[in-house]
């Protein structure tokens, strides 16, 4: 009966921590006989107990200042740097084609392989080029053979000289002479006119067949510099059965297999030449001014980030984006290790020759978010909080350019307390 009323006691009212702790303990003896109801509803009396008297001994916040640390605003020259943005690029890129067609009977590279220039990459099954260039060959000698061209005549350069052209003109002079014998013979009256016109008759045929001879002479002279030039592409075709880099370079694609019929203009591979690499960026058109040829530029990588790389400018676009207001600078920067690939993302610096006047601080005293750059600045004894516009980075510093003024003194952050707008504060010595 004790116990009960003091569960009930318990229940109505709350007591401090130190009572409630020894009615608890006194109570869980009676857990058994009473019941987990009984003993739920305790518990919970004593929990609000515990938390109305925390709440009753909460320390109030403390108004004195806070030490910080400072950073006076300085005002000096800066030699500007144009910052920029791109991506690398190979300095030469191709795709290397079939020539000619036939079945692909060796590829002898694959991606990845580094080539030299005119070395063998795919050879294509030569046997019908093979035999059309011995087809061209034997039309060749065909003509020369008729010609009466010997070894060593690579050309007929009279067409007087062809056996067929000899015997037409021998043909033509002894009708000619007839002619002439008929035609005096006619004048003296002792040779019938019969006679005559069979004689005129004969020289005038020999003549055509003279002069035919000459012109089938000329046609085959023609037909051999025609045999010639087929006989030369055949050459070139049978030659072009090895397909060969035309420079060296990587191995980027690889688009044929062994066995694989090709057709004239069916890619093979892709070629790309990584040393020297180009860089293209592009430059605010406000900048225009502060880029020239042969100026050198510094990149960095996210691959190695770091180390810098070195290019000099090689080209300049002459025109600007109307929609971005930007121009294109292209640069080349060697790479004998392999370490850049085409495609990177590169920032790139380019010293110039503009010298400015601007505000510095320490990095230290910008902070920086949800897009917005923001100081701390100490007026009178407390803070102000001040958005800022920034420029470039030069060591330790950052350039203000907008927000504040030369000699404004900015409060550092404190890692172990944070600063708010309006703090009291105190500069650190």
């Amino acid at each position: 009966m004790q116990m009960t009323s003091l569960i009930v006691l318990g229940v109505g009212r709350s007591f401090s921590g130190r009572k409630a702790r020894q009615l608890f303990t006194e109570v869980r003896l009676a857990q058994g006989i009473l019941g987990p109801a009984i003993f739920l509803m305790l518990a919970v009396s004593i929990s609000c107990s515990g938390r109305a008297s925390g709440s009753r001994v909460e320390p109030q916040a403390s108004t004195r200042p806070v030490a910080v640390r400072v950073s006076t605003v300085e005002a000096r020259e800066i030699r500007r740097n144009v910052e920029a943005v791109g991506s690398l690029y190979a300095y030469e890129e191709v795709t290397v084609s079939s020539e000619v067609e036939g079945r692909a009977d060796e590829v002898l590279i694959d991606v990845g392989d580094r080539v030299g220039k005119g070395q063998a990459l795919v050879r294509i099954l030569p046997t019908e080029l093979q035999l059309t260039l011995q087809q061209q060959q034997a039309a060749l000698d065909m003509a020369r053979a008729k010609l009466g061209l010997r070894d060593g005549v690579e050309e007929l350069k009279d067409a007087s000289q062809a056996a067929e052209v000899k015997s037409a003109a021998a043909q033509l002079n002894d009708a000619d002479q007839k002619f002439q014998r008929a035609t005096a013979l006619l004048r003296q009256g002792v040779l019938p006119r019969q006679s005559y016109d069979e004689a005129e008759a004969r020289y005038k045929s020999a003549r055509a067949a003279y002069d035919l001879a000459v012109q089938g002479v000329e046609n085959l002279r023609a037909q051999m510099a025609q045999y010639k030039a087929s006989l030369e592409l055949a050459k070139k075709k049978l030659n072009d059965s090895t397909i060969r880099a035309p420079f060296g370079g990587d191995i980027k694609e690889r688009d044929v297999t062994k066995g694989q019929y090709l057709k004239v203009q069916t890619p093979v591979c892709i070629i790309v030449q990584i040393d020297p690499l180009r860089i293209r960026l592009k430059v605010p058109e406000k900048m225009a001014a502060w880029v020239k040829m042969g100026q050198p530029v510094t990149i960095q990588v996210e691959a190695y980030p770091d180390r810098a790389f070195t290019g000099k400018i090689t080209r300049l676009n002459p025109s600007v984006d109307q929609q971005s207001r930007t121009f294109d600078v292209e640069a080349v920067v060697e790479n004998p290790q392999g370490l850049l690939k085409p495609g990177f993302f590169v920032k790139a610096t380019i010293p110039s020759t503009r010298v400015d006047k601007g505000l510095f601080a320490s990095q230290e005293a910008v902070q920086y978010s949800y897009g917005i750059y923001k100081v701390l600045l100490v007026d009178g004894g407390t803070i102000k909080e001040k958005e800022v516009k920034v420029g470039e980075r030069s060591g330790s510093e950052i350039e203000i350019t907008e927000g504040i003024s030369e000699g404004d003194v900015l409060a550092l952050p404190d890692r172990g307390r944070e600063l708010k707008e309006g703090t009291p504060i105190e500069v650190a010595r």
